[in-house]
């Protein structure tokens, strides 16, 4: 008895691998993706501008990355005790502005050079709202708990989205050909909005994100929202606050991705991977026993073939961790 709708999705045409370098960009289920990659060894640059929602925000964020844009004090403003940037998440604020510019500009650095050597950018779009600021009409990325009155909410048109991802994706692939581009929409609900408005919100997303594929050749679609609003689709896949899939969705989100973008050769070693990083979040209640140390010493002999196996996986902070060496 078939339970749940099915979704075919096609593999990338040249799927993910090892040796590819990733850099993720976009709204809280770009966090997901990348702690997964992470966990498993990939070599990954995650929102360097901390999470972002709206299309703009990405594309003026990638755009600093490709031109190495660095920020100064005085782009910053002060509220709620801290400094802040209205191009950065909270995560970036500190109680001390040059603590903040620097934290900022290192995250920048280093976005700018990996952009020019990925091999994937994988953009997961939240909302099509844009926010910006009454005083100077700039579009913000982050309102930091700012009073409401200080900003303008408008939602996008689909050729607002277009034209301004365009522009960023070709600036992308001119400073860098081998760059593939891997759009995802959020199955995150913007609750806040309304739920009407959440959806207006999800369809210029949708369509806008299709015509990019359509018009760029290396651009291509993961239907995260479909997976979890249209295959999932029951109230048992979400948090208690109903609008974040909970941890069952997210890891049927991941199978799918896995099965679908990453290569079926490099799936295979992410296999034997996971069980070196399961193995090292386990906490012994009695380390000093002669079965923990067998453990540990069984464990390093793994990571040691891997290691050997695999030269391109960076597992010294395992290999340390089982070894105490």
């Amino acid at each position: 008895m078939q339970t749940m709708l099915s979704i075919d999705i096609p593999q990338l045409p040249r799927p993910i691998t090892y040796t590819d370098k990733v850099l993720l960009v976009g709204s809280c289920f770009t966090e997901h993706i990348s702690d997964r990659l992470q966990q498993h060894k990939f070599s990954v640059v995650s929102n360097p501008n901390g999470i972002l929602f709206n299309p703009l925000s990405v594309a003026s964020a990638i755009d600093g990355y490709i031109d190495g844009r660095q920020y100064s004090n005085g782009e910053l403003f002060y509220l709620n005790e801290l400094w802040n940037s209205w191009d950065h998440h909270t995560r970036f604020s500190d109680i001390d502005a040059d603590a903040a510019v620097k934290g900022i500009n290192e995250s920048q650095k280093r976005a700018a050079g990996c952009i020019q050597t990925a091999d994937w950018v994988i953009i997961t779009l939240g909302s099509a709202f844009q926010y910006y600021l009454k005083e100077t009409g700039l579009p913000v990325s982050n309102n930091h708990r700012a009073p409401g009155q200080w900003f303008e909410k408008r939602l996008l048109t689909i050729d607002e989205i277009v034209a301004a991802t365009s522009a960023t994706l070709k600036k992308l692939f001119r400073i860098n050909p081998n760059a593939n581009v891997l759009f995802t929409i959020s199955p995150v609900r913007h609750i806040r909005d309304g739920v009407i408005e959440n959806n207006r919100s999800k369809a210029r997303l949708i369509e806008a994100v299709h015509a990019l594929c359509g018009q760029f050749e290396k651009a291509f679609y993961f239907p995260a929202y479909e997976i979890v609003i249209d295959v999932l689709r029951d109230y048992r896949f979400y948090d208690i606050d109903f609008v974040h899939p909970n941890y069952p969705a997210t890891a049927y989100v991941w199978e799918r991705f896995v099965s679908s973008c990453i290569a079926p050769a490099t799936a295979a070693i992410m296999k034997q991977v996971q069980e070196i990083t399961t193995a090292k979040a386990h906490r012994p209640r009695f380390p000093q026993t002669e079965a923990h140390r067998k453990f540990r010493e069984d464990c390093a002999a793994k990571v040691r073939v891997l290691a050997e196996n695999y030269p391109f996986l960076n597992l010294s902070e395992e290999a340390v961790f089982f070894t105490g060496k």
